[in-house]
């Protein structure tokens, strides 16, 4: 989908129209969770801090994020994806994979099929969406980028390693900036330069991720679309308006966020065994602390006191806090696991 949240609030706000928009945040903090295409001509981009945003773009307008409609709006995008094959493997809200090889229509063209989706989401829920046509999933998601917004394009078999030859290495999908300053002070500018890299080179640079760089440029990707991806963890998190300095009040705003997240485990049908508190600073650097237990967390009042150790254990009052959050991982589904107590010794 083309700028999602932003395209959403667009739609149902006229006066939004044509605008520079941010979903999330304000002038003075948070961060923009999206930016319209108005926004975007100034460098304003998702993940910014507000304030720079509101630097770039002083006639930016903030609006509070509505994310339940969010959520009905990917569900309606989600049943026209259906109705043409049940392989979807969705990414997040606005982004999804599609195996079209055998769709339910019979269409031999899934050039046509894309196209056929991109009218019918903008006909039922008047927003805009873009695609990428190929082969893989890696040359997919990077066409998809091609011709945004509105648009789709095809990469073929025989044009894949001749476009990524020259593709400009911070456009390769899984090369964030960090790799690629680190790529260019290499010399690797363009996928042909990557290229030149054997694989021992890469993996010896880059660690485990190498043997993906020297795969992806030469247009190889294996991986199958998941219709059906398992939830890693289930959290709740809170950013503070003023940062808090305060022991107590952090202890104060844990709890609130432990009732919130219990509230979504029970909705989830799941628990986990592993509790992780994180604090977010003032410039954004991230604090976290993990406990693993041997069952699933079974009550609130566990949660809570352990997330409360946990808090402790970070020094809270070393720090000026502009997020608490809590996520438990290692899910599982209450009563599908050993519940036998080892036998005591004594």
């Amino acid at each position: 989908m083309d700028a999602f949240f932003a395209s959403i609030e667009q739609r149902d706000f006229p006066h939004l129209r044509g605008k520079p928009v941010a979903v999330g945040g304000s002038r003075e903090r948070g961060v923009v969770a999206a930016a319209s295409y108005e926004a975007r001509k100034f460098g304003v981009k998702s993940a910014m801090p507000s304030a720079l945003a509101y630097r770039k773009c002083p006639q930016i307008i903030f609006t509070r994020p509505r994310f339940h409609v969010y959520k009905d709006v990917s569900v309606q995008i989600k049943k026209i994806f259906y109705e043409y094959t049940d392989l979807v493997e969705p990414l997040s809200l606005d982004e999804a994979y599609l195996d079209v090889t055998e769709n339910k229509k019979g269409i031999q063209s899934a050039t046509q099929i894309a196209l056929e989706i991109r009218e019918k989401i903008n006909d039922k829920l008047n927003l805009n969406a873009s695609a990428g046509i190929s082969y893989n999933k890696f040359l997919a998601k990077t066409a998809s980028d091609i011709n945004k917004p509105n648009g789709q394009a095809i990469i073929l078999p025989e044009e894949a390693e001749a476009f990524l030859e020259q593709l400009p290495i911070e456009r390769f999908y899984g090369i964030g900036n960090v790799t690629a300053d680190k790529m260019k002070k290499l010399g690797i500018y363009k996928g042909k330069d990557l290229k030149n890299w054997p694989i021992e080179h890469l993996n010896d640079t880059f660690g485990s991720t190498g043997k993906y760089y020297f795969h992806i440029v030469r247009g190889i990707d294996n991986r199958k679309v998941k219709a059906h991806r398992e939830r890693k963890s289930i959290g709740a998190e809170r950013t503070f308006s003023k940062d808090i300095a305060d022991v107590q009040k952090m202890r104060e705003h844990l709890l609130k966020i432990a009732d919130i997240l219990w509230d979504r485990i029970l909705k989830s049908n799941k628990s986990g065994k592993t509790i992780t508190v994180k604090i977010k600073q003032h410039d954004f650097e991230m604090h976290t602390k993990s406990r693993t237990y041997a069952t699933l967390i079974k009550n609130k009042s566990f949660l809570t006191e352990e997330s409360l150790t946990l808090l402790e254990e970070l020094n809270p009052q070393t720090f000026n806090v502009r997020l608490l959050g809590i996520s438990i991982s290692n899910l599982g589904e209450p009563g599908t696991e050993n519940e036998s107590e080892q036998l005591k010794l004594f």
